[in-house]
């Protein structure tokens, strides 16, 4: 462990080297076709990439509107043209690996065709994904992600997630599993996979996603329809113009500690 939260709860916190990369799946088959094609096929050639520490793949529920109540200033509902199917999670052993695992990662850019119609990788320097042991030992039963988009002309948008927003999440005491990341600018030369479409126009940028796991679903909708996520939504507002929240239907866990399990993890 590397350190701990900001908060009346301390907890200890891992620093690591993450990027995810945000999927849409192609329409001209079945989105479960998609999904599946993903979880299968194409999960084996990212495992295989030298250098892993871990590797999820975070499957977002079909029906997604967003999850986050209603803010002035703030767009909560996620347009349908740009609703995200999956993410993969993916943490390297340090900042040397995505090069390790140059010649995996081609074979990875040549199979996305097969199952994808677009692909964005957003990634922050390493060591700035943070992930909160807020529960040891306790294994989320449901989750959910939030994407941020900083609002243009605002300053303090780090720190207002990280010394703000993440230990007023800890302080609830609800959460069984916090993960966040702040990203760099978004570049498309990061994935430029071809045959995939990378349109990301600026406005629909994001800066920052936020991973919850909660006991059960009923947690999870409560979150949602608490008291507390007006506090988050103050916290947010002088900063963000966009929290998308999207329910987690399946986070699929393929290398863990830098080992390839034999079949994904739950």
């Amino acid at each position: 462990m590397n350190g701990s939260a900001t908060s009346q709860q301390k907890v200890d916190t891992e620093k690591h080297f993450t990027t995810s990369i945000l999927l849409w799946v192609r329409t001209d088959q079945s989105r479960q076709t998609g999904m599946d094609y993903w979880k299968g096929p194409h999960s084996k050639i990212i495992s295989a990439t030298p250098g892993l520490e871990e590797y999820r793949q975070l499957h977002l529920a079909e029906q997604n509107p967003g999850r986050w109540p209603t803010t002035d200033g703030i767009e909560t509902q996620i347009p349908s043209d740009r609703k995200i199917d999956g993410i993969a999670e993916v943490t390297f052993q340090s900042a040397l690996s995505p090069f390790a695992g140059r010649s995996q990662t081609q074979l990875a850019y040549k199979d996305e065709i097969n199952v994808f119609r677009r692909t964005l990788l957003y990634a922050g320097p390493p060591r700035s994904s943070r992930w909160y042991d807020v529960a040891p030992g306790e294994k989320p039963g449901s989750r959910a992600v939030l994407y941020l988009r900083r609002r243009p002309g605002a300053s303090g948008f780090r720190n207002t997630i990280r010394k703000k927003l993440i230990p007023a999440l800890i302080d609830s005491g609800t959460l069984k599993e916090l993960r966040a990341q702040i990203f760099l600018p978004w570049n498309e030369k990061m994935w430029d996979t071809p045959h995939v479409a990378h349109d990301n126009p600026k406005d629909q940028h994001f800066h920052a996603s936020v991973i919850l796991g909660f006991s059960d679903d009923i947690v999870r909708g409560d979150f949602f329809t608490g008291g507390n996520v007006a506090t988050y939504s103050q916290v947010l507002a002088p900063v963000a113009s966009a929290i998308h929240a999207y329910d987690i239907a399946a986070a699929l866990t393929y290398v863990r500690d830098g080992e390839v399990l034999p079949h994904f993890e739950p």
